[in-house]
């Protein structure tokens, strides 16, 4: 498939745009990236995801493909030969899909809580996110990955967000290396994995969107 036309429609500091290149860059696989500014949507978003007209949107060959998770799945699909991303058994398979589905449901509502809350309501959230990671860290065990040896599907779907931490952190006011240590120590390992690293926008940078997007 040397000959694909691989583009990615995203968002600098989006936990969603991101697992769809960080999963293209873990097949080898050629793409464009480009930009969207969520304020004044491109043509093309609206073309291509007229339903939602969210990012991230893949477009493989002209046809497009939105929703995060699903574009991962996608991609391992197509380009099945190298980095298998989802477990070849099927009960790992769906426990894996499981998990991601819990990242999105339980995940963008906790950490909306964490800036837009104050006192007993910001302490309710911090235990409720921080109760959230202590479920993944137990699913996570003492596996370098989430599949085991190998980085993968659920890899992919949280580790998008751990470049926000440090947001959630600060406005918060907790520390989530003291309330999850082995969570943290599987993220520095997938940060130095290239496909992540040049993928998620820095931490204080986000930082300062997010107070930007605050107070704007």
């Amino acid at each position: 498939m040397a000959d694909d036309e691989v583009v990615v429609l995203g968002f600098w500091p989006s936990m969603y745009g991101t697992r769809a290149t960080i999963a293209l860059d873990e097949k080898g696989v050629k793409y464009e990236y480009r930009e969207e500014d969520l304020r004044n949507k491109s043509s093309l978003l609206l073309q291509m995801n007229p339903v939602h007209k969210k990012i991230p949107v893949l477009i493989h060959n002209g046809k497009p493909v939105s929703e995060s998770l699903i574009i991962v799945q996608y991609i391992d699909e197509v380009w099945e030969g190298k980095a298998p991303l989802l477990p070849s058994d099927p009960y790992q398979r769906a426990r894996a899909r499981v998990w991601a589905d819990f990242i999105d449901k339980k995940v963008p509502d906790a950490r909306k809580k964490l800036w837009s809350t104050k006192g007993e309501e910001l302490e309710e959230a911090k235990k409720e996110f921080i109760d959230i990671l202590k479920q993944l860290e137990g699913e996570l065990g003492d596996k370098p990955y989430f599949g085991g040896e190998s980085f993968g599907f659920l890899d992919i779907a949280l580790i998008t967000s751990y470049n926000w931490f440090y947001a959630f952190e600060t406005l918060g006011n907790f520390s989530t290396e003291a309330e999850c240590p082995k969570l943290i120590e599987w993220a520095k390992r997938c940060m130095q994995r290239e496909s992540v690293s040049k993928s998620l926008a820095d931490p204080k940078k986000v930082y300062e969107f997010l107070l930007g997007w605050i107070t704007g």
